[in-house]
Order: structure tokens, then C-alpha cells, then sequence
């Protein structure tokens, strides 16, 4: 991703990029509530991009082992 992209709202394609996990990902995130915060602008999904990056912040580091 470039500078521009912080100039503007991210879609989910640019989520999915920056994550490095799939469109399909992130939309189950959303249906499941578990994911990066979101508004509608329309008919498009978009996230602003310090949402997304405060939401990874969030998440626990830990690792465990099954």
C-alpha cells in the first residue's frame, strides 16, 4: 500500500491486503462481530485505516498451543 492510502477509507479488498487474509476473511469477521470496526457509505463497506491498525493492536499476542 502506498501514502495515498492513508489520504482515504480503506474497502475490504484493501483490509484483506493489509491483513493478509482473504475478502471472504474479513467479511465473516464482520458477520461474526469480531472484526475491525466498519461503516456503510452507501452500498460500500469501508474502514478507516487507524481503526484497522488500533483493532490489530488489540488483539492478543499470545499463542496457544491445542
Amino acid at each position: 500500500m502506498d501514502s495515498r492510502m492513508e489520504d482515504r477509507l480503506w474497502s475490504v479488498q484493501d483490509v484483506s491486503e493489509y491483513l493478509g487474509v482473504p475478502v471472504a476473511t474479513v467479511y465473516a469477521w464482520r458477520s461474526a462481530g469480531t472484526g475491525p470496526p466498519g461503516r456503510r457509505m452507501g452500498k460500500r463497506l469501508r474502514y478507516r485505516p487507524q481503526d484497522v491498525r488500533d483493532w490489530v493492536e488489540s488483539l492478543p499476542t499470545e499463542v496457544w498451543a491445542s
